[in-house]
Parts: C-alpha cells; sequence; structure tokens
C-alpha cells in the first residue's frame, strides 16, 4: 500500500532532523511532493514535535526529581569511571615514559661508549700509521744508500775488470816479451857429437 503524502513529508523530515534542521526545499525533496504540500505537512510536523515537548514538561515533579536522581547517579559512575580509566591510562603512560627515558639513556650511553672507543681505535690507528710511515721512510732511506751503495761497488767492479784486464794484457805481453827475451839469449842447440 502506497503512502500517502503527509506519511512521506512525515517521514522525510524525521530521518532529516537526525542530521540537521528539515527545510521544506530539503522535505520536498526527500519525499517527492509539491512545495505546498511539504509547507503544509512539514509545519503540522514541527507543531506535533513542540507539542511533545510540551508534554514532557508536564511531567510530573516527582517523576522528574527521580529521572535527575538517576541522572546525578549516572553522571556520578560515569565520573568515577572515567577517573579510574583516566588514572589507569595516565600510570601506563608514566611507566611507557619512564621505561623510553631509561631505554634513551642506555642508548645515550652506548653511543658514548662507543663513541669513545672508536676515538680510542682511532688514535690507536693514527700512532700506528705514524710509526708505519716512520718506518717506511727509514726502508726508503736505507733502500737508497742500499741503491748507492750498490752502484758504488758497480763501479768498483767495474773498475776492478778493467784494472784485471788491464792486468792480464800486461802480463800477456810481458809474457811474450819474456819469451822472447829468452828466446833470444838462449843459444841454439848444438847436434851432438859422435866420439
Amino acid at each position: 500500500m502506497a503512502q500517502s503524502v503527509k506519511d512521506r513529508v512525515y517521514a522525510a523530515a524525521e530521518q532529516i532532523s537526525v542530521e540537521r534542521r528539515p527545510t521544506v526545499s530539503t522535505v520536498r525533496s526527500a519525499a517527492g511532493v509539491s512545495n505546498a504540500d511539504a509547507t503544509r505537512y512539514l509545519k503540522e510536523w514541527a507543531e506535533e514535535k513542540a507539542a511533545v515537548g510540551g508534554q514532557v514538561a508536564a511531567t510530573p515533579p516527582a517523576l522528574l526529581e527521580q529521572a535527575t536522581r538517576l541522572a546525578g547517579a549516572c553522571w556520578a559512575e560515569a565520573s568515577t569511571l572515567a577517573g579510574e580509566r583516566h588514572a589507569a591510562v595516565e600510570a601506563v603512560w608514566v611507566q611507557e615514559r619512564k621505561d623510553k627515558d631509561t631505554e634513551i639513556s642506555e642508548l645515550v650511553a652506548d653511543l658514548d661508549k662507543t663513541t669513545a672507543e672508536e676515538d680510542t681505535v682511532a688514535a690507536k690507528a693514527a700512532v700506528r700509521i705514524t710509526d708505519l710511515e716512520q718506518q717506511l721512510a727509514n726502508l726508503g732511506a736505507e733502500l737508497q744508500d742500499a741503491r748507492t751503495a750498490e752502484q758504488a761497488a758497480v763501479g768498483q767492479v767495474q773498475a776492478a775488470a778493467t784494472q784485471l784486464a788491464a792486468a792480464e794484457a800486461r802480463n800477456t805481453t810481458l809474457s811474450q816479451a819474456h819469451e822472447a827475451l829468452l828466446e833470444r839469449i838462449t843459444p841454439p842447440a848444438q847436434p851432438a857429437h859422435d866420439e
């Protein structure tokens, strides 16, 4: 069974009132009715709502007092629960903060220790590098001295070889001269006579 125009306007007004105050334009669009119907039935709907509100105001004082007490008790219980929840959350937060502060302190101490160790290692490495550079310089000087001595020895060997060659040449010449002299001064051999 199709809804009447009034029912559609009322339903649209109820639905719209959940989010905001319904207007003729929004009710007309939501209910799919004419502007005149939307205006008339929206006015009726608003008057009925106002009348219901007035009836609440006419609630007996004893009932209102009980409702106020109940609301006060609910509010007190809610406040207590909220306070307890807040205290629990705050305690957890304080402990987490303390744990984080401890962790940060430990990390800073570890970083300081590591930095000090690295500085010590770097200082030792610098001293070792300096020592090695000095040793390398000393070895370089020794190598240069050895090369100089080698060149001098090579020169001496070459000079000795030259002197030796000259001495051998002189010796050969002297030997030849000696033999030539001996040949000259040695009388020729006489033939043997038979007696």
